[in-house]
């Protein structure tokens, strides 16, 4: 593993224990930070996959857009399409004043995240 995707990686998981940390709260939750988290945990650990690869990606945080770009490389994330799409969203629409995050939308937003992580820490020969 190159010292880049083990970067990203490493910024993958701060923001997967930092969604985790939300929703075990049981004082003053933040479920838009879990969702945003989630989010930011998705995004970088397809862009780590991405950079192992030697695919060149654009600065984007919409996660069907990697997708795309990984869809050879992962094709087993690909039935997570609409997921990503929906994760894409919430992480955006939740940062401003109009929505808030339910526990139900940090769940599933979460459990996004973990399917995403487990995919591409198995395929970077990292423990899941």
């Amino acid at each position: 593993m190159t010292p880049l995707t083990l970067e990203w990686v490493e910024k993958a998981e701060g923001d997967f224990v930092s969604a985790a940390r939300e929703l075990r709260s049981r004082k003053s939750p933040n479920y838009d930070a879990a969702c945003f988290h989630s989010q930011q945990c998705a995004e970088k650990y397809m862009k780590g996959r991405l950079q192992e690869a030697a695919i060149a990606f654009p600065k984007t945080h919409n996660l069907v857009e990697l997708l795309h770009l990984m869809a050879t490389l992962e094709p087993t994330l690909l039935p997570l399409r609409n997921d990503l799409n929906d994760l894409s969203k919430a992480a955006v629409e939740i940062r401003y004043p109009g929505r808030s995050a339910t526990k139900a939308d940090a769940k599933s937003s979460f459990a996004t995240a973990r399917q995403v992580r487990a995919v591409i820490r198995a395929s970077l020969g990292l423990p899941t």
